[in-house]
């Protein structure tokens, strides 16, 4: 039986604590009294995934079973989530490829010949013939790519369809395919709570057109939080989308969730609590921390990028988008839900180098920011771990370097826009059309490997809320030219940074550190 995430406060007898710091981890000492959130521990997987995917597709939630839905002469779009997600990578066959291979096999019963399946990028870089071969599979990779395979273009003119506006105003356009299907199924991993619902359609399959009404500032800042969609800005105008695409268009929505063993078997003293490291624990650590440590960054980072998780299955829930979306919410709060008293003055986590937009590619200092301050900082229900006003402690690199493959545009955001204003309601008033429309970064997100020209903003306006709310933002051993450009703090030790955060906080502040990864969600009274 899995135990459950808890919290430990630092004595004498406290160990020191495994801290990721972006490509290479170390051991801290916390001063006495920190509070340690430690996520629970991982859930038992399905004992039968296959099983479990039938059962779903058969006995859905508030829909026909989906054999009931298909037919001769229909036209079907299978969309599934892109490499975003899992973290890092799950050990194959995945999932998305479990569930697409029933799907399809009920397909071809029915006599559905007009099949396509969609990488739901939205705005994300488009994914490599093998990356997606890895995600579906060798057998349905084979008999689709490239023809009936393909990344979504969200920049393509032809290939897209308005369906009416909510009653917020906004615009609600998606893919043409999807919109003119008798059936979408959307085939999910839910990784975090953030994910999934009315967020997989009509945000995977939205354009700039659509994303922009909640992709921004007022939207970011308004989000309270990310993990409860009942109380996030960005959820409610997702779900006032979702619902107009729902009445338009039969989308049969597939959820899988899985659970907190996001490491191979060999780093298995990164999901254990240090005082219960054995022997053969406490040498592997030393071994690869030392190692890393040595090692030339691109072979850190090769290293960190061909991890491959031990992730189970933990759900597999079916139907109509919100009746699946509320026992998928449910499931994952039960892996990942850490019950905690009280904010604290100073929070402290420490990043690791993989994030959701810099697979096989670099995590340049606005994905550090945005994976610091976007998704860790939002890593709670009710109210965030830190008081307002409090100060944020950061260990990451924050390396000065970009991909010009992945993320041109994120290069001269860094140079042009944060050399001008770090306000994300300035960046977003003077610079995001722009940036939005620019042809060329149009070019490469539509014909190579990189994210849109707006991407940059949308990871910028992530962190809105943490600016709003923080006092301070300090990042430990990052660059110092880089973390001043994003306005930001630096410091060599933790010492130094809570030393300089009583500027902010005050003398003897609470201390609590967020144990991760995996992943946990403070559930904050």
């Amino acid at each position: 039986m899995a135990r459950p995430g808890f919290v430990l406060e630092v004595d004498e007898r406290t160990p020191p604590l495994l801290v990721h710091n972006g490509e290479g981890m170390r051991l801290e000492t916390f001063p006495l009294g920190t509070r340690v959130i430690y996520p629970p521990e991982s859930l038992p997987g399905l004992p039968d995934v296959g099983a479990a995917i039938d059962e779903a597709l058969e006995h859905p939630q508030g829909s026909e079973p989906l054999r009931a839905l298909l037919f001769a002469g229909m036209k079907l779009t299978i969309a599934f989530d892109d490499l975003s997600l899992p973290l890092p990578q799950m050990r194959t066959p995945d999932v998305r490829q479990q569930v697409i291979e029933k799907v399809l096999t009920l397909a071809a019963a029915a006599g559905v010949d007009d099949v396509e399946l969609v990488v739901a990028t939205a705005l994300h870089r488009r994914m490599t013939g093998p990356e997606i071969r890895r995600a579906v599979g060798e057998r349905v990779f084979r008999s689709f790519f490239p023809e009936h395979l393909k990344n979504f273009d969200a920049e393509d003119p032809d290939g897209l369809a308005h369906l009416g506006m909510t009653d917020h105003g906004e615009d609600v356009e998606i893919s043409k395919r999807a919109a003119e299907s008798d059936l979408v199924v959307y085939v999910n991993v839910n990784l975090v709570a953030m994910d999934g619902g009315h967020k997989s359609v009509a945000i995977g399959l939205a354009s700039y057109k659509s994303l922009r009404h909640h992709h921004n500032t007022h939207t970011m800042v308004h989000s309270r939080s990310f993990m409860d969609h009942t109380r996030s800005a960005l959820h409610s105008s997702a779900w006032r989308m979702g619902r107009i695409v729902n009445s338009q268009v039969k989308v049969f929505t597939v959820e899988t969730t899985l659970n907190n063993a996001a490491f191979p078997s060999s780093y298995a003293f990164m999901t254990k609590r240090e005082w219960e490291w054995s022997a053969k624990d406490q040498a592997t650590m030393l071994g690869v921390t030392k190692g890393l440590a040595v090692a030339p960054a691109k072979l850190r980072r090769k290293i960190f990028r061909d991890l491959v998780a031990d992730y189970e299955v933990t759900g597999v829930q079916a139907g109509e988008t919100e009746a699946v979306h509320e026992l998928t919410v449910a499931n994952v709060h039960r892996q990942q839900l850490v019950e905690v008293q009280g904010q604290t003055d100073v929070l402290v986590f420490g990043l690791p180098y993989l994030g959701p937009y810099n697979v096989n590619s670099v995590m340049n200092p606005i994905l550090a920011m945005c994976l610091g301050l976007g998704y860790f900082f939002n890593m709670y229900r009710n109210k965030p771990l830190v008081r307002q006003g409090g100060a944020l402690i950061l260990f990451h690199p924050v390396p000065y370097e970009f991909s010009q493959l992945h993320h041109p545009s994120y290069v001269d955001f860094f140079e042009e826009v944060l050399a001008t204003s770090t306000d994300p309601k300035v960046i977003e008033k003077q610079f995001e059309e722009s940036y939005a429309t620019d042809p060329w970064y149009r070019h490469l997100y539509r014909t190579s490997h990189a994210y849109h020209g707006v991407h940059p903003f949308y990871m910028w306006y992530w962190g809105a809320h943490a600016m709003d709310h923080l006092g301070d933002v300090i990042w430990v051993g990052g660059d110092r030219k880089a973390v001043a450009r994003m306005g930001f703090r630096s410091a060599s030790t933790l010492a130094d940074a809570l030393e300089m955060a009583k500027d902010t906080v005050g003398g003897s502040p609470s201390i609590s550190y967020l144990h991760s990864p995996p992943h946990a969600i403070a559930d904050v009274r």
